[in-house]
C-alpha cells in the first residue's frame, strides 16, 4: 500500500528537510546518510544508510557482474580499460 507521509519543500540550493515523522518511519537519524533508490516502476524510494539499507542495494546489483559476462578480476579490469578508453575517444572527439 501506498501512503503519503509528509511533504517538504525543496529550497534554490536543492536541499530539503526531512519531516520528523519521515526520518522516525525510515529510522534516519541526525549525521545518517541517506540513499535514494529508483525503483522498478520509477519511482524514488528514501532509505536509511545503515546495514539494512546497504543490503538492499546490495540484493539490486545482484547478478549484475553475471549480466555483463564478468567472471573474475580480469573481466571487471577489461571493462574498465574499454570505459576509459570510449571516454577518453569522446573527449577528443
Amino acid at each position: 500500500m501506498t501512503a503519503v507521509i509528509d511533504m517538504a519543500k525543496v529550497t534554490a540550493k536543492g536541499q530539503i528537510t526531512i519531516p520528523a515523522d519521515v526520518r522516525e518511519a525510515v529510522g534516519i537519524h541526525a549525521g545518517d546518510k541517506v540513499l535514494f533508490v529508483r525503483m522498478d516502476d520509477g519511482s524514488v524510494a528514501l532509505r536509511s544508510s545503515n546495514l539494512d539499507a546497504l543490503s538492499q542495494a546490495q540484493n539490486a546489483f545482484a547478478g549484475a557482474a553475471d549480466e555483463a559476462g564478468l567472471s573474475n578480476e580480469d573481466d571487471l579490469n577489461a571493462l574498465i580499460g574499454s570505459v576509459r578508453a570510449e571516454r577518453a575517444r569522446r573527449q577528443g572527439a
